[in-house]
């Protein structure tokens, strides 16, 4: 037990000592050391257990010093050499427990200064009295020692017993050897090596007493590791020496009747008590200042509030004299538990977690190999700190399964409340620190080379130039990634050879703050750029790392719609009028210029916009132009179900409704785009309720049933369930065109601007006609449901591919516009990527 004992308590003050010497610890010891390494919702909870286990350890104590009074002082003492003045009970036995705690508290309410001179007076006391016990061993001959004799059933006592001290015999030691538990004279139960363990554990408990005082001492860095390891090397060396004398000389009997054989066999008896009584009063000193100063940095660390406010208070000599008071009120209540062995395993396992969690944070430290970890003190290692939590946890759930489960159970309830409560940010979190090597890690083995269609997710880069306009498609836009990367990007027009200092570094704060509130999981880039449509190749050449980069740029549509300010009427935007928010940060819609107000320059000319769609098909990445976004209702860009509200319908026409030609037009790579992204919006709770639609134009050779078939043995396999509708489009003009086209050239070029035109209108009002008989016709919803308006929620159109020729580009944009027009809420997609996969 002593080994496995002290085998925890090393690997704990290895851990101790590199935390201690790796940079400057103030006061509260071993709450300190976690709470900034782990962060204040880990620390905290398991900085006010570490208090509490102080708490009920300076308890035990005085307990167990009453015990040690009564023995000798009490009307009941046994054996010849009581003096029987005390009267006993369990009131008495509370009075002078609470005589004893005034005495422990006045001299820590004193300072810390009396509390050193009488923890050096208790330790020559108790030197010498251990002298004068080790001397005896040797000095003293063999002799019978009579017992108290212990009471029986219905109130008689069993006869006298009597122990022996054989002096040093081989057959005493043999005898001493086997377990031979007997039953807990406080509870009457049967003892066992895990409640003795927790008894003997409470005896090595004080390796954190010199950690607990750092913000008294002068170098803690220094006196906390050579402290701590002197005291555990001396406390195990005498330990094990008075195991073996004891098992030596000593017969069970004797061992297992008078807890206060020492006395018997001293060359001196009093100095025995003197030493039993001065250890007593020296462990219940170190817990009771202990628990004090872990709970003063607590306070003054605000993370319980007001609950704890009267231990800021401190004397002029800085003295937490308010946090002596809170502790010894609550020592003064658990002093009314009076059970000594059951306080013990509560006491032991309240430390075991205390102690495994300094061994964690040793560990989370040294794993996340972070620069600035840098302990003078070297003789540990991550093996030496798992071992030192395992062994912890493992001890834990053998010494008492119901205490280690609530002990569990009420850090993590009190981590939650401080997580609600929200703590400080400055202290740095080594959970950050870890998630950083670990994603490197993992980045470095995400292979490109090793990429496959059937695990393709979309990737997003979102080109906003003023999120208060932007907003619902920022969200929609989240909705679509299916897991996979999201960025928002902003260009910054300027210059940096012309600026004083980087204009961009101050705006990610902003952005930070903007994507908690939208609730979206974005990472932000911006960049410096002379233009939106260079800044915008910056962005995707070089956002992303290694495999994660994006795949699909995204963009607003360019029309002369005036852009609306979504920050007034959305709720997570609006400033609390309770004045809660945090104190200095200013509001976000302080942050984010007003929206561009109708018919004023723009950043972006429209040559430019399309140029940009076509150097992003370039870079082999798939465009999505949205446009009308604003018009989804809020529940259907929610994170949660699509609410009660009636089914609608996301249409998508997989071809190209500018250059209707007949043939499998549908099963090109473009096409099989548009169903993916439809597909993957489906799968998104607030999309659950919307049934997707999927037009299929006839070609003018093509009988009706063949095309539709073709596409829906495709669909079976491709596991996509969607509604095939066939429409008449485009009939006699494929044979107009030849068959091989430059894609650059999205209308033949023998096609006049009037001709374009007026397809474009034909394809939109085609598309408007199939939307307004969604309501009651074929697939549709109910008869009667009272539905107003279109009853299409979103529409997913083939995006051309902008011409070749740059200077049809603003012809290009004027077909897009009217092909998209009042079509509600629509999405253009262009993908040149396979996305699909039929195989396992």
């Amino acid at each position: 037990m002593l080994l496995v004992a002290y085998v925890i308590l090393a690997l704990t003050v290895l851990s101790v000592c590199a935390i201690a010497t790796n940079g400057a610890v103030r006061g509260g010891g071993a709450y300190f050391m976690i709470s900034r390494t782990l962060g204040p919702e880990v620390g905290g909870s398991i900085g006010l257990m570490f208090y509490l286990a102080n708490v009920c350890g300076c308890a035990v104590s005085l307990l167990g010093l009453v015990e040690a009074i009564l023995d000798v002082f009490g009307a009941d003492a046994s054996g010849s050499s009581g003096l029987r003045v005390l009267p006993q009970g369990y009131g008495w036995s509370l009075l002078y427990g609470s005589l004893l705690l005034g005495l422990v508290g006045g001299v820590c309410t004193l300072g810390a200064g009396l509390y050193a001179r009488a923890s050096f007076l208790t330790f020559l006391l108790v030197s010498g009295s251990l002298a004068s016990v080790l001397v005896s061993f040797v000095a003293v001959g063999p002799r019978d020692i009579p017992l108290a004799p212990r009471p029986g059933p219905n109130g008689s006592s069993l006869p006298p017993q009597v122990g022996h001290f054989t002096g040093f015999n081989s057959s005493t030691l043999k005898a001493n050897l086997d377990a031979g538990y007997a039953k807990d004279y406080t509870t009457g139960a049967m003892m066992t090596f895990a409640s003795v363990f927790a008894v003997l554990f409470n005896g090595c408990t004080g390796i954190m007493a010199g950690a607990n005082m750092s913000g008294e001492l002068k170098d803690p860095s220094r006196a906390i590791p050579l402290g701590t390891i002197v005291a555990v090397a001396y406390t195990f060396f005498i330990y094990i020496l008075l195991f073996f004398l004891s098992s030596f000389t000593c017969d069970r009997v004797l061992l297992q009747e008078d807890y206060g054989f020492f006395r018997a066999i001293s060359l001196w008896p009093p100095l025995v008590l003197v030493g039993i009584y001065a250890t007593s009063l020296s462990a219940s000193m170190s817990s009771l200042i202990g628990a004090s100063r872990i709970l003063h940095a607590l306070a003054q660390d605000d993370l319980f509030g007001v609950i704890l406010a009267p231990a800021k208070v401190v004397s002029r000599g800085g003295n937490p004299w308010g946090a002596v008071l809170y502790s010894w009120g609550l020592v003064q209540l658990v002093l009314l538990a009076g059970k000594l062995n059951t306080l013990a395993a509560v006491v032991t396992v309240f430390y075991l977690v205390a102690y495994a969690a300094v061994d964690l944070s040793c560990l989370s430290l040294e794993w996340a190999s972070a620069p600035n970890f840098r302990p003078t003190f070297n003789l540990f290692s991550w093996h030496t700190c798992l071992l030192g939590v395992a062994s912890c946890l493992l001890m834990m759930f053998l010494i008492s399964p119901g205490a280690a489960g609530g002990s569990l159970l009420l850090m993590g309830l009190l981590s939650a409340l401080l997580t609600a409560r929200g703590g400080p940010s400055s202290w740095g979190y080594v959970s950050q620190a870890l998630l950083f090597h670990q994603v490197r890690k993992y980045l470095l083995r995400l292979d490109v080379r090793k990429d496959h269609v059937k695990f393709w997710r979309p990737q997003l880069l979102l080109l906003v130039g003023n999120p208060r306009g932007a907003l619902p498609l920022l969200r929609l836009a989240n909705q679509l990634k299916k897991g996979g990367l999201y960025v928002l990007g902003h260009v910054t027009l300027g210059d940096l050879d012309s600026l004083p200092s980087d204009p961009v570094q101050p705006q990610y704060g902003a952005w930070l703050s903007l994507v908690d509130r939208a609730q979206v999981k974005a990472f932000v880039d911006l960049t410096l750029s002379p233009s939106v449509r260079q800044g915008a190749q910056h962005l995707l050449r070089i956002s992303g790392l290694g495999g994660m980069k994006p795949n699909t740029l995204v963009l607003g549509f360019y029309d002369d719609a005036a852009p609306q300010d979504h920050f007034l009427t959305d709720p997570a935007f609006s400033e609390p009028a309770d004045g809660t928010q945090e104190a200095g940060a200013p509001a976000l819609s302080t942050l984010f210029p007003p929206p561009r107000a109708p018919g004023s320059p723009r950043a972006l000319s429209p040559q430019d916009y399309v140029a940009t769609v076509a150097d992003a098909l370039k870079m082999n990445k798939n465009v999505v132009l949205a446009r009308a976004c604003g018009a989804l209702p809020p529940e259907r860009l929610s994170r949660g179900s699509g609410g009660t509200s009636q089914p609608h319908h996301v249409d998508v026409w997989p071809l190209n409704l500018l250059r209707p030609r007949g043939g499998p037009g549908y099963v090109d790579v473009c096409g099989l785009f548009l169903l993916q992204m439809a597909t993957i919006l489906g799968m998104v709770p607030a999309w659950h309720s919307a049934r997707l639609r999927i037009f299929l134009c006839l070609g003018p050779r093509e009988a009706p049933g063949a095309a539709e078939g073709r596409l829906r043995a495709l669909l079976s396999q491709l596991r996509i369930r969607a509604e095939v509708r066939e429409v008449v489009w485009g009939e006699g003009a494929a044979s107009e065109e030849p068959e091989e086209e430059e894609e650059g050239d999205f209308v033949n070029g023998r096609r006049g601007d009037a001709e374009a035109e007026a397809l474009a209108c034909s394809a939109n009002a085609l598309v408007r006609a199939q939307q307004g008989r969604g309501r009651g016709g074929p697939g549709g919803p109910e008869e009667g449901d009272g539905e107003v308006g279109p009853a299409t929620a979103l529409t997913f159109l083939y995006l051309p591919r902008p011409p070749a020729d740059s200077a049809r580009y603003l012809r290009y944009l004027g077909l897009l516009e009217i092909l998209s027009r009042d079509l509600g809420p629509t999405l253009l997609i262009h993908g040149v990527t396979p996305v699909t996969c039929t195989d396992l």
